[in-house]
């Protein structure tokens, strides 16, 4: 049976903007969306699931704010950075893009080398997931701030499944995904990294990104993701992972029902515009 996942009775959701320190915004977050001290403890690991497809582009979460993250948790015995094999290469060698950060406390773990898994039904398959996922130890989700109908910190779930072959789940994506959440108990602390916002995939994957400097946390996964895809212009209740997540009780996903603290959203979506316009000009301006 699926862990247990629980839902705060009144989501919160902190926006900080990304000032310098990010140590520093991060723990400014951390405090207005409340504090995290049962899930940092000496008797708890964490796991630190980042989101990186494709080694050779920077669509991840930055260097500097999962060095955040690792020490936020400051009394965890154990701290591991997570992800799985895709078509696009091993997990561990993508997680090389945070080799600076390991040390005896913080390590790499490659999901699909695991050989101690759990099975669970994903989406009408047995599949099993790796043993670090669960309970007690704290589960983290962090992803990009992007300007995508799929989800970012939702979607990273797509990499909790050990196999190469993931994209037959796009076809039940939101099954799958929120599948994987139960499956785990839920994220116990959403970080959505918006150094850079990514409003544009373009057909090579190659994403255009836009430094906005600002960073977004909460205890509830899905308040999270609605108001970061408020922030880039959707419309949080049309996205099919926050719909779908809304019906299963797994999260809050009306933007009106969630307490954003922190920078204004108003303000924040204003300036993306402005540095949108400026990238669109400046690009246009290079091509002829």
């Amino acid at each position: 049976m699926p862990s247990q996942v629980r839902v705060a009775a009144v989501s919160k959701v902190a926006v900080a903007e990304l000032d310098g320190d990010v140590q520093q915004s991060l723990n400014r977050a951390l405090r207005l969306a409340g504090n995290i001290e049962d899930l940092n403890t000496a008797k708890r690991s964490v796991v630190i699931k980042v989101g990186v497809f494709d080694p050779k582009a920077e669509h991840h979460a930055t260097v500097g704010v999962v060095d955040a993250i690792i020490h936020s948790f400051n009394r965890a015995p154990r701290i591991y950075l997570a992800e799985s094999d895709n078509y696009k290469g091993k997990g561990s060698v993508r997680l090389e893009k945070w080799k600076t950060l390991f040390s005896e406390r913080v390590a790499p773990f490659n999901l699909s080398e695991d050989t101690d898994t759990r099975e669970f039904d994903i989406a009408d398959e047995k599949i099993g997931l790796s043993h670090i996922l669960f309970k007690p130890n704290v589960f983290v989700s962090t992803h990009v701030l992007r300007q995508y109908d799929r989800g970012s910190i939702l979607k990273n779930l797509l990499g909790l499944i050990p196999d190469r072959k993931k994209v037959r789940f796009h076809k039940k994506l939101e099954t799958t995904l929120l599948d994987l959440y139960e499956a785990v108990g839920g994220i116990d602390l959403a970080v959505l990294d918006g150094t850079y916002t990514y409003p544009i995939v373009t057909p090579t994957g190659a994403p255009n990104r836009i430094e906005t400097n600002v960073i977004l946390v909460g205890r509830d996964a899905v308040a999270v993701e609605a108001v970061g895809a408020a922030l880039v212009d959707m419309d949080p209740e049309k996205v099919p992972v926050i719909k779908e997540a809304v019906k299963r009780g797994l999260g809050e996903g009306d933007v009106n029902k969630i307490e954003v603290l922190g920078a204004s959203l108003g303000s924040l979506r204003e300036r993306f515009h402005m540095l949108g316009k400026a990238s669109e000009k400046k690009s246009k301006s290079g091509n002829r």
